[in-house]
């Protein structure tokens, strides 16, 4: 009888086991082994089949992330998260690419950005008309909606925080009556403020359905992986181009400071924020680690004052906050009432390491930036152990972390254009993701802008990555001749460049670019030469046609060449060598520079034979090729048509991109009297430099290049690179490049 009662309890109890298990009361936890995502739940279309032992009515497709699937997801949420859905940030909280982007409308017109037409009556903050001119004069920008990708709106949602003057009221029902809107499909809303007193939440007031997010001071808990876009948080007096260089001017061995660790800010008496900042005083030591803060801030600071605040105010009034930024080793980035704070991009720009003090905090570009390379990530709980924790790194590290504060600053922070390109660049890795750069493209000179993966999959097509990867430079080059003269006799300056070009030993093809009206020459007017000599028809006749990215140019080094400079093969022979040395920079031959006339404000350009130079002119220099894809599909058609229009300056737009992509000058080898002008025939008639009118058009050039790019690029140099015993009283036997002194 007892026998039979065990097994009646067993039974019974199995059978429980078994009901709970199949409507769901016991869920057994999928392996996670192989998973690379901090949460494979987030992923859309999550199913797994666990999930379907469900009531029949609750057995629906999973086809959109909008309302009509509200309830079903509910059903796997914690009461937090339904709170969070049912608020107008997180109605796309499971949004991916996946799910919430089109991609087919990318696919049938390549990677354009739309900006709404702005609304009448609807104002719009500097910082916000920053954002639109930035795109606005990028190459991804249509003003035809039928040909974008991706939409950006003309409504100001830069600052949601309902007590900002800048708040703009009514935004749901303005986003709302947009045709294009399609519940935030394709879109990318822009914030750098959001919530207001007393808790600051991360809600922007209005539905942003189905968009990507672009924002500041985002946790974490709320970002959406591959999604959304932490970007950092800048003033309204954040320089809309250009923007200023770094503060680190050359390296310090040892790399310490008069500071080991510094902050000056606000110090919040209560809510959200206040607890971090509350608590420095107990690191301050007044020597090596000043951290300051004050409570005098706000109308009625004195009403919330505690005993600290008078002793804190004083001391915060002893000591100048740009002194310190520049003398200190590291810099404190603790939250303010938001996480993000403009303490970030000042320290960046200070070449002070940032000490992050801000948890939860996505930091901006996450995606795609290795901040441990850059910057000290600390744990706000564990205050007390920053000091020691920075005094513990070791000088190498030190040195490392300073200078990649610089490039990214550089290549990413200094202006409200670059923060909205890195963003935009950043979604189109994501739509073509079979062109998206590596992590070293993004994290080492010159940077994502400047690498255009469309030019090649393959790292060591670039100029950047030669001594990173251990590869070694193509041995020879291809010299482009540009041709703009008939063929009219068997003396002409071209004929005699061709056969001195062509006995170089590093030369591998040369290259003719017929821009000449007349028709191309008969093939047996050519010179016979030991390497193959192309001729080309240029493209409409144009000058920017020079520099296009020519599939026959299979070299790395490209040899330019105007049709009447003079140049000897010793001379391309050492030019050559030189510039394998510095596959990033121009080398070569005629010289030029810039400088600022204070009379009239303005850039000049000057020939003059001095020992200062900023431009090598692309008569008669090497470069690499990318350089020639750069300049065809990153510089905006405006410059283009300028050039081609005036028939002049391409030679200077080069020099530009290349000085703004490597901050370094050109390299100017050899000196030859015959240059001191110019080397190219001035008393040819068809020589542009015998026009007049040619040195006023550069100067106005020189003008519209350096508005475009928000800053003057050039770098000058007085380094002049010789041969080995160039001019020296020894055998001329012993000499290696011995015929360039006799020229």
């Amino acid at each position: 009888m007892q026998a039979k009662k065990r097994y009646l309890i067993l039974f019974s109890a199995g059978t429980c086991l078994i009901l709970l298990f199949c409507f769901g009361g016991i869920q057994v936890p999928l392996s996670r082994r192989g998973s690379h995502r901090r949460d494979d739940r987030s992923l859309t279309g999550y199913h797994l089949g666990a999930r379907w032992r469900r009531l029949s009515g609750f057995m629906q497709a999973f086809s959109t992330l909008g309302k009509d699937s509200s309830d079903e997801l509910h059903g796997h949420m914690s009461p937090r998260q339904k709170r969070d859905t049912n608020s107008g940030l997180y109605t796309g909280k499971r949004c991916r690419m996946e799910t919430c982007f089109d991609f087919s409308l990318c696919e049938r017109n390549g990677y354009k950005v739309y900006l709404y037409p702005q609304l009448k009556g609807e104002k719009l903050s500097e910082s916000y008309q920053n954002i639109l001119a930035s795109i606005e004069g990028s190459r991804f920008y249509t003003p035809d909606p039928g040909q974008a990708c991706l939409f950006v709106l003309s409504l100001d949602t830069l600052d949601r925080d309902q007590l900002s003057p800048y708040y703009v009221h009514n935004l749901k029902a303005k986003i709302q009556g947009l045709p294009l809107w399609n519940e935030g499909k394709n879109h990318i809303i822009f914030n750098l403020y959001s919530g207001t007193w007393p808790d600051y939440t991360e809600d922007l007031g209005f539905d942003i359905g189905l968009a990507m997010l672009a924002k500041a001071s985002i946790s974490t808990e709320n970002f959406r992986p591959n999604f959304d876009i932490s970007i950092p948080l800048f003033s309204k007096d954040h320089p809309r181009t250009g923007g200023e260089r770094g503060y680190l001017k050359h390296n310090t061995i040892p790399p310490y400071r008069k500071y080991m660790l510094v902050f000056k800010g606000k110090r919040y008496l209560t809510g959200i924020g206040s607890d971090t900042r509350n608590a420095l005083y107990h690191v301050h030591n007044s020597e090596d680690v000043v951290l300051l803060t004050t409570c005098k801030h706000g109308k009625d600071w004195q009403k919330h004052k505690d005993a600290r605040c008078d002793k804190d105010n004083a001391e915060y009034d002893k000591y100048e906050y740009r002194e310190m930024l520049y003398n200190s080793t590291f810099c404190l980035v603790p939250r303010g009432r938001r996480l993000g704070s403009f303490r970030f991009l000042e320290a960046l720009q200070a070449a002070c390491v940032p000490v992050m003090l801000s948890n939860g905090w996505e930091l901006p570009f996450s995606e795609i930036i290795d901040w441990k390379t850059a910057a000290v990530i600390g744990d706000e709980r564990l205050l007390l152990q920053i000091p020691s924790t920075v005094r513990s790194i070791h000088q190498d590290k030190i040195l490392s972390l300073r200078q990649q504060t610089q490039f990214l600053w550089e290549a990413y922070f200094n202006s409200v254009e670059k923060i909205v390109l890195t963003t935009l660049e950043i979604i189109q890795d994501r739509v073509l993701e079979h062109w998206s750069r590596s992590s070293l493209m993004w994290n080492s000179h010159p940077g994502g802008l400047f690498a255009l993966p469309q030019y090649s999959g393959y790292l060591g097509d670039f100029p950047f990555y030669y001594a990173t990867l251990g590869i070694k430079l193509h041995p020879k080059f291809t010299a482009v001749i540009h041709a703009v003269s008939p063929l009219v006799s068997q003396s002409q300056p071209i004929l005699k460049l061709l056969v001195a070009v062509a006995k170089s030993q590093y030369c591998a093809q040369i290259i003719v670019l017929w821009n000449c009206d007349k028709p191309l020459p008969a093939k047996h007017r050519w010179p016979a030469t030991s390497v193959p000599v192309i001729v080309i028809e240029g493209e409409n006749k144009v000058m920017s046609s020079r520099f296009l990215p020519y599939e026959n140019i299979l070299t790395d080094a490209v040899l330019s060449l105007d049709e009447d400079t003079v140049l000897s093969t010793t001379e391309v022979d050492f030019a050559f060598t030189v510039w394998q040395s510095f596959p990033e920079r121009i080398v070569g031959y005629p010289a030029r520079s810039h400088f600022w006339d204070s009379n009239k404000e303005r850039w000049g350009y000057t020939s003059k034979w001095t020992n200062d130079y900023s431009m090598v002119l692309t008569g008669a220099a090497m470069f690499h090729r990318y350089y020639h894809y750069l300049y065809t599909h990153y510089l905006p058609t405006s410059l283009k048509n300028m050039v081609d229009q005036l028939a002049n300056c391409e030679d200077i737009l080069m020099n530009f991109l290349v000085s703004s992509v490597t901050k370094l000058p050109p390299i100017k080898v050899t000196q030859k009297k015959q240059y001191k002008e110019t080397m190219m025939g001035q008393n040819s008639r068809a020589s542009r430099w015998a026009d007049p009118d040619h040195f006023a058009q550069r100067q106005t050039c020189m003008n519209k290049f350096a508005n475009w790019f928000g800053t003057m690029p050039l770098v000058h140099s007085q380094m002049r690179l010789d041969p080995v015993l160039f001019k020296d009283q020894v055998s001329i036997l012993r000499k290696k490049y011995r015929e360039i002194e006799r020229l």
